[in-house]
């Protein structure tokens, strides 16, 4: 997800948001992982916990819970639910949060134990200004993948399945590249093609995109822009662009897309992001990822599309590409009836493989 007001300033916003900047926190090498096994239920004994939702489903009351958790001295907000079954760790585009998933945590947790995290910069986790950082590139999918794989280890204490949308998409695989052990499996929804990459713009251009990122960046015209798109009537034209069933966008998800980028920091972020343009591409990171891969793909994307996707089909970890017909960029919000059924077989498919390589070994 991202903001802009015209199709133009989107298109530019939404490709310079496939800025790949490079970590303060250094990605650590985890050699092997033990993981201490889960008892039936999933405690956190030092975070407050507050219900945000349930469903109550053949007499089975599914509770979704939100927390805290200090990261590097950020605090960091997540959203969990189930008690039983493999862990999976859903991880949102530019500009959403974990409540992009609220109509598939619910659902997944009839038999997962399911976390949804807010990436630091987002949702209504720490947004630590970049300019005031030792290292100026903090927001980077290095960071981002730092902090999946901590919060597998610190919180989930144990592997994950990763589910990911848009740029959601790119961190997971970073993450998986960085610490194989942590990740059993990637499901990629429209992942971010990162069309305006430094390194998939010709030599004229690039030029022109380091100057209007540094316009942007270091002068007030990106804070007037940050402001023009910030608002309900620009998130909802956004918002009716990259879903193909405009009926969907309703006033609540304007509001989960809106509101966190009204905090304090949120502008700072945004523009830190969209000037970058460097950092890994889906192209050179799945050749590193050691686990299986499985992408789907809504093919009304107006911002990714699908017949570039279809490319990655070609990688060895790329077990299937399947086509979302009729649906836009955010398939788990769009189309969770088609979504949630493809995560529970893939996952299951796989955890069933991992235990039987475990039973023996």
């Amino acid at each position: 997800m991202a903001f802009a007001s015209t199709s133009t300033t989107l298109s530019l916003s939404l490709s310079l948001c496939s800025r790949y900047p490079k970590p303060k926190p250094k990605a650590l090498s985890y050699p092997k992982i033990h993981f201490p096994q889960p008892n039936g239920v999933v405690r956190f004994s030092t975070f407050n916990h507050q219900i945000v939702s349930n469903l109550n489903n053949q007499n089975t009351e599914i509770h979704v819970q939100t927390s805290m958790w200090n990261w590097r001295g950020y605090s960091i907000r997540y959203q969990y639910s189930g008690n039983n079954g493999p862990a999976l760790l859903l991880v949102h585009g530019f500009g959403a949060n974990s409540d992009h998933w609220r109509k598939n945590i619910s659902v997944l947790a009839k038999s997962h134990r399911v976390y949804s995290i807010d990436l630091i910069g987002y949702g209504y986790s720490d947004k630590p200004n970049p300019r005031q950082m030792e290292d100026d590139s903090f927001y980077t999918f290095e960071t981002w993948a730092t902090q999946l794989n901590e919060f597998c280890l610190d919180v989930i204490k144990d592997e994950a399945f990763f589910i990911c949308n848009s740029i959601g998409g790119v961190v997971g695989l970073q993450a998986a590249a960085v610490a194989p052990p942590i990740c059993r499996g990637i499901f990629l929804l429209n992942i971010s093609l990162r069309m305006l990459h430094i390194k998939k713009q010709p030599w004229y251009g690039k030029p022109f995109i380091r100057s209007f990122q540094r316009l942007l960046r270091d002068t007030a015209v990106g804070k007037f822009f940050f402001k023009t798109i910030a608002t309900k009537e620009s998130v909802r034209n956004i918002l009716c662009q990259c879903y193909h069933d405009t009926s969907k966008v309703t006033d609540e998800l304007v509001q989960i897309i809106l509101s966190p980028g009204l905090e304090p920091g949120a502008a700072e972020v945004f523009l830190e992001f969209i000037c970058y343009s460097g950092g890994p591409l889906p192209e050179e990171l799945l050749p590193q990822v050691k686990c299986p891969v499985l992408i789907a793909w809504g093919d009304k994307d107006p911002w990714e599309p699908i017949e570039i996707g279809r490319n990655y089909r070609k990688f060895d970890s790329v077990e299937d590409f399947i086509v979302l017909p009729n649906v836009g960029h955010c398939p788990q919000d769009e189309a969770p009836h088609l979504v949630n059924p493809l995560v529970e077989s893939f996952v299951a498919r796989h955890a069933k493989s991992s235990s039987s390589i475990s039973a023996v070994n």
